[in-house]
């Protein structure tokens, strides 16, 4: 519990608009429920948000220790009242999030609060299963990224142990990612990969594509395989053998066949027709192969996880149903 006499120049402040300064990590919501629960009282007593606080007026505060902190970059999560999530699964050491298209998964400079990390990290410490003010260093944390306008999979580690084996594991290549996209035209081969050398360009935020090795390219190389084929569109399962910045949209646009609705890479006048401002591409199925030992996580080896839809999947390849993840590799 904590203390805080009203001075002078607080005086006659409603108590709620006081809180929301004096507490800024404190979302609104909670506060509220604070106040109507009687973990806010003024002079000992029972208080209303809408009242006004006098010089001398004394608030006890029955909140946690981390609401009264200034807010920073790796506090802002205490700000999400209600975390939206969708979790597909979840045990003690990890947890794996179909993250919306549109929502980032770190904070950058156009978003601080409203990202994936920041809502499980919300989720966890609202669960108590994670209290900063008890962990020395360690806090839960992505362990692979997915750009803002592409939706999929994302796998959240819920301690060091389970973050240095994931990260490992995702290096060496011993977890399968498969994505979902639209394509532009018709692949051909309909099955086959895509190998490429790609130079990423940090001021344009994008890559240049090119088919021999070039100073500073880094290899890259993307399995796929034609779903169905409907009009101009193609629906496409891409695999990734290396995990390049942007591989799977700049590749298929220097293939001829651009991800419908990317921005960046692929065609304006084609993406306007359709009116689609995101890129078609899903993180849709992952598999933990673990061919090497995984210690605590061995348990996950063999284990399959997958999206439950894509929208744009449903939506230009009427009847298209995710089929359970294959064994095979592409």
């Amino acid at each position: 519990m904590r203390e805080l006499t009203i001075g002078k120049n607080d005086a006659g402040q409603r108590l709620d608009r006081f809180l929301s300064k004096a507490l800024p990590l404190l979302p609104p919501a909670l506060m509220q429920k604070y106040i109507r629960i009687k973990r806010v009282k003024c002079n000992g007593q029972r208080c209303q948000r809408d009242q006004r606080l006098a010089e001398g007026d004394v608030l006890s505060l029955y909140i946690n220790d981390e609401f009264f902190d200034q807010p920073r970059e790796d506090n802002l999560f205490l700000t999400l009242f209600q975390p939206r999530l969708n979790i597909l699964y979840e045990d003690e050491n990890l947890l794996l999030a179909d993250k919306r298209p549109g929502l980032v998964v770190h904070a950058d400079e156009t978003e601080k609060v409203n990202t994936l990390l920041n809502h499980i990290q919300a989720y966890l410490y609202q669960k108590r299963e994670w209290n900063p003010r008890r962990e020395n260093a360690f806090a839960p944390a992505l362990c692979n990224r997915i750009d803002r306008n592409t939706g999929g999979i994302v796998i959240a580690a819920k301690n060091a142990e389970a973050l240095r084996i994931l990260t490992a594991k995702i290096r060496d290549r011993e977890i399968t990612k498969r994505y979902l996209c639209a394509v532009l035209g018709r692949m051909d081969p309909a099955q086959g990969r895509l190998e490429r050398f790609l130079v990423k360009d940090e001021g344009k935020k994008q890559v240049a594509v090119y088919r021999r090795p070039v100073p500073g390219g880094r290899s890259a190389v993307t399995g796929y395989r034609t779903l169905q084929v409907r009009g101009e569109l193609s629906l496409v399962e891409a695999e990734l053998f290396t995990g390049r910045t942007h591989q799977i949209r700049a590749c298929f646009a220097d293939a001829g066949h651009p991800l419908l609705g990317d921005g960046k890479y692929g065609r304006g006048e084609v993406n306007r027709r359709y009116g689609e401002t995101r890129q078609a591409l899903y993180s849709c199925c992952l598999r933990f192969d673990f061919p090497t030992d995984a210690g605590p996580l061995n348990y996950l080896r063999g284990r399959a996880f997958q999206v439950e839809r894509v929208g744009f999947a449903e939506k230009y390849f009427p009847g298209f149903r995710l089929c359970p993840p294959e064994e095979d590799k592409i």
